[in-house]
């Protein structure tokens, strides 16, 4: 029986077959949608990657018989450790073939880093930050793959709790049927809390009209989020990597930005429609034709994904929430969008699924990061 080899990630070559393994792995699955290969690229370039900057990094790749059979990164994110306390080395991008030699292989090199640190714990799949893709999908293997979910084999999770790993962090994802019309009592009481607080719908007629908010919105995150055990506040490096990253794919219409009576920001919600199907026909690439496909997908398509929102604590549990589902109702009716997918959410996060629980949300996903104490690991 061949042994598996792990050769660390050194030059482009080596980065460029890193991310395209997946690809490959995945490339008869229905389900699986491919990653921007040179968002992917730009991951690991310290001058694209703001984490890097108070990160380290390594990746790796495991063969057998000269064949690529499975990737692992390993991250110490240190602002976490400064901020938060939290002193863990982080593993993503890990993807193998249905091999427990490989699987294996690939969980010791972080177990290995991680003793090399003289750190005690391994956490993952996780990125550099909170708002990188995380989790090992564990329910919906048979469901299309969105832009900001990690889409994996069910044999995954198995071969990590078979080598020790357990549930860390649970996060959950729902799909939505809208209905064809609202009760007269949303409106009603949409207008009423809108009176009572002094709050307005914000209208843009061009894109750039939302970038004054842009950085509101991110201060919004924060203070929704920061309740949370493991969120660290977003740099503005990061604001300005994800304004460039993002902004270009964002639609007008499919922003929502709630204001007070002093035009202060009190919540957001962003939608995009679906780009997974458009993904797939692009293999990952904007050209030559892969834009076209991106065109088409934002012109026409039935299916949106929620991708991010922020209500302030002031006013969270006060109908904010009636509001902005509403006014997504109002654009989704327009475009012709019957479904709508979340974001992952952390299980405990229940502030932000109160948003869904009117609407007969089916819970269609799960996922998970793993963990394993190397102290009491005797691998």
């Amino acid at each position: 029986m061949s042994k598996v080899s792990i050769i660390e990630v050194k030059n482009p070559d080596q980065i460029k077959k890193f991310v395209r393994f997946p690809m490959d792995l995945y490339k008869s699955n229905p389900y699986y949608v491919p990653a921007f290969i040179n968002d992917e690229v730009n991951v690991w370039n310290p001058k694209q990657n703001p984490a890097l900057q108070y990160s380290e990094a390594k990746q790796f790749l495991a063969y057998k018989n000269n064949t690529i059979v499975g990737r692992i990164a390993v991250i110490i994110n240190h602002k976490e450790e400064k901020e938060l306390g939290i002193r863990k080395v982080r593993f993503g991008w890990i993807d193998f073939i249905d091999d427990e030699e490989v699987s294996q292989a690939l969980i010791q090199t972080a177990i290995d880093f991680a003793k090399e640190k003289n750190i005690d714990t391994i956490e993952g799949p996780m990125g550099f930050t909170n708002l990188d893709k995380a989790g090992m999908l564990t329910l919906g293997f048979d469901k299309l793959a969105t832009m900001i979910g990690i889409y994996n084999s069910e044999y995954y999770p198995k071969h990590l709790e078979k080598l020790g790993l357990v549930k860390e962090k649970e996060w959950v994802e729902f799909e939505i049927i809208f209905p064809d019309t609202l009760p007269e009592k949303i409106y009603k009481f949409n207008e009423l809390i809108s009176q009572k607080y002094h709050l307005k719908v914000l209208r843009f007629k061009t894109k750039e009209e939302i970038l004054p908010y842009a950085d509101a919105m991110f201060d919004l995150l924060d203070e929704t989020y920061k309740h949370l055990s493991t969120y660290t506040p977003i740099s503005d490096e990061q604001r300005k990597t994800y304004k460039e990253k993002y902004f270009p794919l964002l639609d007008k219409d499919f922003i929502i930005c709630i204001v007070d009576e002093n035009n202060h920001l009190i919540s957001f919600a962003i939608t995009m429609p679906s780009y997974s199907k458009a993904l797939q026909k692009s293999k990952g690439k904007l050209l030559p034709f892969g834009w076209w496909h991106f065109l088409k997908a934002g012109k026409k398509n039935d299916r949106a994904n929620f991708y991010l929102i922020g209500i302030h604590p002031d006013y969270q549990r006060r109908g904010v929430t009636s509001i902005i589902f509403k006014e997504i109702w109002d654009v989704f009716n327009k475009k012709g969008v019957k479904f709508l997918e979340t974001n992952p959410e952390l299980e405990e996060n229940k502030s932000i699924q109160l948003l869904w629980q009117d609407y007969n949300p089916v819970n269609h996903k799960r996922r998970r990061t793993y963990s394993l104490n190397i102290s009491n690991n005797k691998g």
